[in-house]
């Protein structure tokens, strides 16, 4: 009896064993009745002696893993529904539990309401100075996601005129390559000219990490003044949109995007594609948009850009598996893009414009992603994402004749028709320059999660540039000579994360390391010591290694208010275009040039989310300072000639930018929506003679406001119409400084306060698959300018439709 009585324990322990072993992913999706997703819902799962909280993403999913099989509780809380409970069995993890709530206006709440933390405002917890732009509703209307940029705070997006034209990123002063770009957490400079944010629709894009000043380590890399985050969609919900787009100057713009899964082997397939084109023919006027007549009489005019033209497609391919044992996500992808571009002027609009001068660039490459949580062990994620590939760029300029802002040949003061003596529309004769790289980058990452509150993370960036230049402009001898330019960096941080306090104190601290180094390789035909020809090559090579080491910390004092606090000792690296040069954006090399390092420092409050009644706002504020070293960027000491077409960056010297950035968000019911930021610093350096001075082509002043207002069941029922208006306001600033200069005062140079507007409509039909917008840019048709003065487009037209397929 006693034998057989322990086979019965040792029976029911294994059967115990064997049940609790049957665990697996509990997933659901809870939508109102209006067929909307129910975002930041807050869900409790109960049952089973667990108790499990989380809240609803974007989509209105949820998922809570590892959960024994059995029956569970799940309650779901929204501030647009009722409270509702549901049981549900947990036996598979291919389940997704549905749920249709029925949507109400608003839950009579007579008190502030402290809501579940959405993964935008648990990423701007972390203590970093971070904005996060969700793009959900964006990518419905007809923007683009740099004008989305423009809307936080901090951010300037520095634009030399219309659609494809150049773009810098300006980040609490600093910018240019002081600020990275990335996709995913790859740098976007190895997919080229061809593949940039004005290529990439809203739609194609989750969410938009800013990181002013002190980035976190998981994003490795040289980004001294800050770091821009393109999250793309990731999910496997099985999902299909299309946009098309067309407005003023000719400005066509579309993309296709969609996602599909097949359920039981996981085996997944994304794909996404987009093409643009504009004229870029929009009115400019100003001192330089003038007619030289007879005897060199100028007359200035109103002039239509005729050589701006532009035109990119490409697309994304990928193949690979999801949400199976073995990976998150594992991808094979393949990206393609191809871009024209018109070239109207040199780095300033001057009173010769250009004809016929254009750039063509294309860009072909493969690409590795793995990503996988709780790899071997609980808590072990990993990640990789690897990219190599090919990209070339061909910068064609023949035409010998200057041209009027007329569109017409230019004449000179006696009335005949001037050919440039050098040939070319730029000065340095005629070229077909060419540039052609080989280049790779690879993300690693891994990170383990001790408990709760500890967790430590290793990253690694790598990218390399194989270029070679050429001309077929040159004598064949020339050409047997060709430049070769290599760039090699790596990048390595290391992160401790703590959480304490039951979760009000948050502090990450990071170490990285930083190599960089190029060469440069110019052969060209020499003598020995007798006299005999022979090849000789011109070498010039650097090898730049630096640490840097940072910390961010948040504390919520009370519930709802906290304080962030982060710095960072920052390196930048100079990047390829700084050492290299590059022709088709008339830049010098200058392979000599430095690192420049800062001391980056910010302090802030955010104040909410809160909800009280219909009422839901929030208030955050960042102190700024950056303390710069060898700092990279234009001459300041300026016998530059305004005229000159081409630019050589350098080390300017020490600089400061120190400033504070507000930033308001408010909604009214789900209905009326009012966005507000505030951002004000001062950039100085001080010169060779020793004077203080402002640092030119910087704004130092700027305000963006956003309002929305909503319209439910107008013309049909479940229809929505969304009004949108939003306003840019920047404050005068200069974009050269005349030092040392007889000839004109401060005010040649001076850049007027603007002030552009924008109006839209979007409109959701019944079943929220077709949305149709409409815009109105620059409604009163101000001159706005940036980039040394360059003006860029006034009002314009927009009209797009959206479609989009979320289930099938």
């Amino acid at each position: 009896m006693t034998y057989k009585k322990g086979h019965l324990t040792i029976l029911l322990i294994l059967l115990s064993c064997i049940a609790y072993a049957q665990q697996g992913t509990l997933k659901g999706n809870v939508i109102f009745d209006t067929n909307e997703p129910v975002l930041g819902a807050h869900i409790v799962l109960t049952g089973n002696n667990l108790t499990k909280e989380t809240s609803t993403g974007i989509d209105g999913d949820y998922s809570f893993k590892n959960i024994p099989f059995g029956t569970y509780n799940i309650q779901m809380n929204s501030l647009n529904a009722n409270s509702l409970t549901i049981e549900v069995v947990h036996n598979s993890s291919k389940d997704i539990h549905n749920t249709v709530i029925k949507f109400s206006e608003y839950q009579d709440l007579e008190e502030i309401l402290v809501k579940s933390k959405t993964t935008k405002e648990k990423i701007e917890d972390e203590g970093f100075a971070v904005n996060v732009i969700e793009t959900k509703e964006a990518g419905l209307r007809n923007v683009q996601t740099n004008e989305l940029l423009r809307t936080s705070a901090g951010v300037n997006i520095r634009q030399n005129g219309g659609l494809g034209s150049d773009v810098q990123y300006s980040l609490n002063g600093l910018s240019g390559s002081a600020v990275r770009i990335f996709i995913d957490g790859i740098p976007i400079s190895v997919y080229g000219s061809s593949f940039s944010l004005n290529s990439i629709p809203p739609s194609m894009i989750k969410r938009i990490e800013v990181f002013k000043g002190v980035v976190p380590g998981y994003l490795a890399d040289d980004a001294l003044g800050g770091a821009i985050n393109i999250v793309l969609h990731k999910g496997a919900k099985n999902n299909l949109n299309a946009s098309i787009s067309y407005g003023s100057f000719n400005t066509l713009q579309t993309s296709l995007n969609g996602l599909y899964r097949f359920d039981k082997s996981g085996f997944t397939v994304k794909a996404s594609g987009f093409y643009n084109s504009s004229d870029n023919d929009y009115k400019v006027s100003g001192r330089s948009v003038v007619v030289t007549g007879l005897g060199g009489v100028q007359t200035p005019i109103t002039a239509r850009r005729f050589n701006d033209a532009y035109e990119s497609v490409g697309g994304m391919a990928q193949i690979g598996f999801t949400d199976v044992k073995w990976a998150d996500q594992f991808f094979i992808g393949l990206t393609g893009s191809d871009d024209y571009k018109e070239v109207q002027h040199g780095a300033f609009m001057t009173i010769t414009p250009y004809k016929d001068r254009f750039l063509e660039s294309d860009a072909t490459l493969g690409s590795l992603t793995y990503q996988k949580r709780d790899l071997f062990t609980k808590g072990l994620d990993v990640n990789v994402h690897g990219v190599y590939g090919t990209r070339n760029r061909v910068v064609n300029d023949t035409m010998p004749w200057a041209y009027s802002w007329a569109g017409e040949r230019a004449i000179d003061y006696k009335g005949d028709e001037y050919k440039y003596t050098w040939l070319s529309q730029q000065e340095g004769g005629p070229t077909l320059a060419t540039i052609k790289r080989n280049v790779a980058s690879i993300r690693s990452g891994i990170s383990y999660e001790i408990n709760d509150n500890h967790k430590i993370l290793l990253n690694h960036v790598y990218s390399g540039i194989d270029r070679e230049d050429s001309d077929e402009m040159k004598s064949l001898l020339e050409n047997t000579f060709v430049g070769t330019r290599d760039l090699n960096k790596n990048i390595v941080s290391v992160t401790y994360e703590l959480n304490a306090f039951d979760d009000r104190l948050k502090s990450n601290v990071f170490w990285k390391y930083y190599q960089q180094k190029t060469v440069n390789i110019d052969p060209d035909l020499g003598t020995d010591s007798n006299g005999n020809q022979q090849i000789v090559e011109e070498i010039t090579e650097s090898n730049n290694k630096d640490n840097g080491y940072g910390f961010a910390l948040s504390y919520e004092v009370i519930p709802n208010i906290s304080i962030l606090a982060s710095a960072e000792k920052a390196i930048r690296l100079p990047d390829e275009t700084e050492v290299f040069g590059n022709d088709g954006d008339n830049v010098v090399a200058n392979p000599s040039i430095q690192p420049e390092k800062s001391k980056n420092y910010n302090l802030g409050f955010r104040f909410g989310n809160y909800t009280i009644k219909k009422h839901d706002f929030s208030v955050s504020t960042n102190f700024f300072i950056r303390d710069m070293t060898d700092r990279i960027g234009l001459p300041i000491e300026t016998s530059l000639n305004v005229d000159d077409e081409t630019i050589l960056y350098v080390n300017q010297g020490n600089a400061k930018s120190k400033g504070i950035d507000v930033q308001l968000d408010y909604t009214f019911n789900n209905n009326f929506g009012f966005n507000f930021n505030v951002s004000h610093f001062d950039l100085t350096t001080t010169t060779d003679r020793g004077t203080k001075i402002d640092i030119p082509n910087t704004p130092f002043f700027t305000m963006n406001g956003s309002l929305r207002y909503s319209f439910k069941d107008l013309i049909q029922k479940k229809s929505q119409l969304n009004l949108y208006y939003t306003m840019y306001f920047t404050d005068e600033f200069s974009y050269l400084t005349p030092l040392g200069s007889n000839v004109v005062g401060d005010d040649f140079f001076k850049v007027p306060q603007q002030l552009a507007q924008d109006f839209g409509a979007s409109y959701a039909f019944p079943n929220r698959k077709l949305v149709m917008s409409f815009d109105i840019k620059n409604i009163f048709d101000e001159a706005v300018y940036d980039n040394l003065s360059v003006q860029k487009p006034g009002r314009a037209f927009y009209l797009k439709l959206n479609y989009t397929i979320n289930k099938f």
